[in-house]
């Protein structure tokens, strides 16, 4: 089975030039691709890079991807001198001196000392420099959640063919007893004519075309056939490497018509038991399809 579960999380870690970067990835339902992502301040440009390999693992649901980095920056940091302000910062001591008369040297450790005359800046790095070690990291993440993924997949793969086939023994119940349905409806037909003629004897023509318009409404032969078709393309697409999530949620709705349509032609209360059992099933089918890519 290759089904797949939108739900999952993957953590990846890769280290370059003293620096760790993180990767973690959450997923979650969703009917369409949707792609979530934050980025350490000023590697915004690896942004398309990550999307797009996330995009050929993951082809539905919504997904939270965080990339962290921690480590040496040493080599990016560098001091700059804001000497607009030192020069006003010496002025300011200069012009204090004079109006206190007090003779006193200003040292440029003195005026260095002040706020902000040194600043430490950190240097923009290349985000491509950096992309083998976020793609490593990306890549642990990725098939760490593809494989819990793969395994939460099989869980709902292997509860929705045991649904399947319960499904598929109720319809089958429901085709073996429409004969017998027909032979009872017949006699019920018969009956009650002979008591509304008094006796009188009947056409039996008349009451062969009767019991064929009864057959005719009661035939319920195309939906399970469709049915029985319709079984078989939902084991196809479960088996299918695809993500199948939205065309298996459209054939339960199309499994519902049928049903709805079977329910309506037949009108016996000891088969309706049968349909809201079907209805049942499909319902909680559903809900598990739902979690499927």
């Amino acid at each position: 089975m290759s089904s797949k579960s939108m739900t999952g999380f993957g953590r990846g870690e890769a280290e370059s030039g003293g620096r760790i970067w993180n990767v973690e990835i959450r997923c979650v339902n969703h009917r369409y691709l949707d792609i979530k992502i934050k980025l350490p301040k000023g590697y915004a440009a690896l942004e398309d890079q990550l999307r797009k390999k996330v995009s050929t693992v993951i082809q539905r649901g919504r997904v939270d991807l965080a990339v962290t980095v921690s480590g040496d920056f040493s080599d990016l940091l560098e001091m700059k001198a804001n000497t607009g302000l030192a020069e006003s910062y010496r002025d300011a001591l200069e012009e204090l001196s004079q109006a206190l008369d007090v003779d006193d040297n200003i040292s440029l450790v003195q005026i260095a000392s002040f706020p902000d005359v040194l600043v430490r800046e950190q240097k923009a790095e290349d985000p491509g420099s950096v992309w083998e070690t976020v793609e490593q990291a990306l890549d642990t993440g990725l098939s760490v959640c593809d494989t819990m993924r793969s395994e939460e997949g099989e869980a709902l793969a292997k509860d929705l063919l045991q649904r399947l086939d319960h499904f598929s023994s109720l319809v089958h119940t429901i085709e073996e007893s429409i004969p017998e349905l027909l032979q009872q409806r017949q006699q019920n037909l018969s009956e009650r004519l002979q008591k509304l003629l008094d006796n009188v004897q009947l056409d039996p023509q008349r009451l062969a075309q009767e019991v064929a318009i009864l057959a005719d409404k009661t035939d319920v032969t195309e939906e399970i056939v469709r049915l029985d078709s319709h079984i078989k393309q939902f084991r196809a697409f479960l088996d299918s490497p695809e993500a199948t999530g939205r065309k298996l949620d459209f054939l339960l709705q199309e499994f519902l018509r049928e049903v709805n349509t079977m329910a309506s032609k037949i009108n016996d209360a000891a088969i309706a038991h049968y349909s809201v059992e079907l209805k049942g099933e499909l319902e909680k089918m559903r809900e598990q399809v739902q979690n499927i890519e």
